[in-house]
């Protein structure tokens, strides 16, 4: 008799830069959702896939909470409230930096006040402590220990970085699935377009490039995927906000927006498995984050 396949959707929620889409991308496998040191990195919500035999978990990948400051933060926002819609449970992500010891009280309790938020939803929870690489067993251990009476069904600390107990996550969270459909393809691993990923390759390295500032205002319009000389040919404008900030994204003699390209080319060519022509163009579209067609054209619009 064959095994009964067994599915589920899980929402990844958390406060900014807690490295949700760090682990997502581990637990997939690939790299599905762009990382980077800054908060607010992710601003859609990111699908992804988890196949075991007979067994399927969807993932997904939310923006972190915080108080929106322009249209933008409330789309992100509302991809929250969007991704919570008919999930069969939630992995609440903490940063084990922030909520370790008494110098991060003020940290702590504000995580734990996000994580209360959704203790009536009659889902599984788990919290996951993530970035457990950076701390001491001690203070770890007693961290948990202060845990234990959260509103959460199972505590689990991890590394997504280094891989530390993702096993063990993986193993509770299908632990956790119920008699289901399979819903996408074993080799699917997640739903978002060619063209979404190349902008947010793009961005990514202008995130790493830039700072303060600059890298919220960032916006990627990708006008063009073409085949032509045997390469893939991508033209894509990199929207900044301010005048000021067109000098900074290009850099002195073209040099900021030509490493952003050479870096961000290298890791389109390795997702596409071909060589690629990449022509970027810098545009000045003023308050962009607080223009609904600009959000609607960039992705980020109501749905």
């Amino acid at each position: 008799m064959s095994q009964e396949y067994v599915s589920g959707f899980f929402a990844v929620i958390g406060r900014p830069n807690v490295g949700k889409s760090t682990l997502v991308n581990a637990l997939v496998g690939e790299k599905i959702a762009i990382v980077s040191d800054l908060p607010q990195t992710t601003r859609n919500r990111i699908m992804g896939v988890v196949c075991r035999e007979n067994a399927q978990i969807v993932l997904l990948d939310t923006p972190g909470i915080h108080k929106p400051r322009n249209k933008l933060g409330e789309a992100m926002m509302r991809s929250i409230d969007e991704a919570l819609d008919g999930v069969d449970g939630l992995m609440f992500v903490a940063d084990a930096t922030e909520i370790c010891g008494e110098s991060n009280a003020g940290k702590r309790s504000a995580t734990l006040a996000l994580l209360r938020v959704y203790e009536n939803h009659q889902l599984p929870k788990v919290l996951v402590v993530n970035k457990i690489d950076r701390i001491r067993p001690q203070p770890l251990i007693q961290l948990l220990d202060e845990l234990k009476d959260e509103p959460v069904d199972d505590i689990i600390p991890i590394s997504a970085l280094t891989g530390e107990n993702l096993s063990r996550l993986e193993n509770l969270l299908f632990s956790k699935l119920s008699p289901g459909p399979q819903f996408f393809p074993d080799d699917m691993m997640t739903d978002q377009t060619e063209r979404f990923h190349i902008a947010e390759l793009i961005r990514e390295k202008a995130l790493h490039r830039l700072r303060e500032e600059v890298p919220h205002g960032i916006g990627i319009e990708v006008l063009s995927i073409a085949q032509a000389n045997g390469k893939t040919e991508i033209h894509a404008n990199v929207l900044v906000e301010k005048n000021s900030h067109k000098g900074i994204v290009i850099g002195k003699h073209g040099s900021m927006l030509g490493e952003i390209g050479t870096e961000a080319r290298a890791d389109i060519e390795r997702m596409l498995g071909q060589k690629v022509d990449l022509r970027l163009w810098i545009k000045v579209r003023e308050d962009w984050r607080n223009d609904e067609r600009a959000l609607d054209d960039l992705g980020y619009g109501k749905h």
